[in-house]
C-alpha cells in the first residue's frame, strides 16, 4: 500500500512537471490556437456574467481583467496548476497571459476551473503586464454564483473570481501563482 502511494505521488509530480515545462509559451503558437483561446475566454466570460449578474458591473468598472477559461490543477504532496488566458482592457482583448502555480503540503487530487482576475486600477494592470503580480497563500478567490460580484473586495487592486470547479481536490498547502503576459 505504501509503495503504491509513493508511486502515485511520483507519477503525479512527473505529470505536473511535464505539464508546466510544456506550457512555457504565453501566447498560443498558431493563428488557430490564438483564435481558440480568445473564443474560450469569451465563452467563459459570457458564462460567468450569466451565472452572476452582479459580475458585469464589476468588470465594466475595472481597469482591466484577465480571463483564464481552463486552469488545470493536480497534486500529490507537491502540486501545480497551469492555464492560458486573455487580458482585456476597455472590454477588448489586448494580449495573452498565463498562470502557473506551485504548492506544497497535504494535498491530493486534480481539478479544473475558470479564473477571472479583475484589476481595479491602471497601475494594477501595469503590474500584471510587467509580470510582477504574484499571489501568495493568503490570496482568496470568490466563487462565481449569484451576487458574488456585488460582494467583491479588491486586495492590492486585484479581485479574483473562480467558476466551475470540476474534479476532486483535498488541499492544505502553501504556494503561489505567477503570471506572464504577451501583447497581441
Amino acid at each position: 500500500m505504501k509503495r503504491s502511494i509513493t508511486r502515485m505521488m511520483s507519477l503525479a509530480t512527473c505529470a505536473i512537471a511535464v505539464a508546466l515545462i510544456g506550457a512555457c509559451s504565453t501566447a498560443p503558437r498558431s493563428v488557430e490556437g490564438k483564435a481558440d483561446i480568445r473564443q474560450e475566454a469569451s465563452e467563459a466570460l459570457s458564462k460567468a456574467r450569466a451565472a452572476d449578474s452582479t459580475l458585469g458591473p464589476v468588470l465594466n468598472a475595472a481597469a482591466g481583467y484577465a480571463v483564464f477559461p481552463s486552469v488545470g490543477k493536480g497534486a500529490a504532496g507537491v502540486g501545480g496548476a497551469y492555464g492560458k488566458g486573455v487580458l482585456y482592457e476597455g472590454g477588448r482583448s489586448v494580449g495573452y497571459c498565463d498562470l502557473s502555480q506551485a504548492t506544497i503540503g497535504f494535498q491530493l487530487g486534480g481539478q479544473s476551473y475558470t479564473q477571472i482576475i479583475a484589476f481595479e486600477t491602471p497601475e494594477a494592470v501595469k503590474t500584471f503586464k510587467e509580470g510582477n503580480l504574484r499571489f501568495a497563500a493568503q490570496a482568496t478567490a470568490v466563487a462565481i454564483k449569484s451576487g458574488a460580484g456585488a460582494n467583491a473586495k479588491y486586495t492590492d487592486g486585484v479581485a479574483v473570481f473562480t467558476m466551475d470547479e470540476a474534479g476532486l481536490m483535498f488541499e492544505a498547502s502553501i504556494g503561489g501563482q505567477r503570471f506572464s503576459y504577451q501583447p497581441m
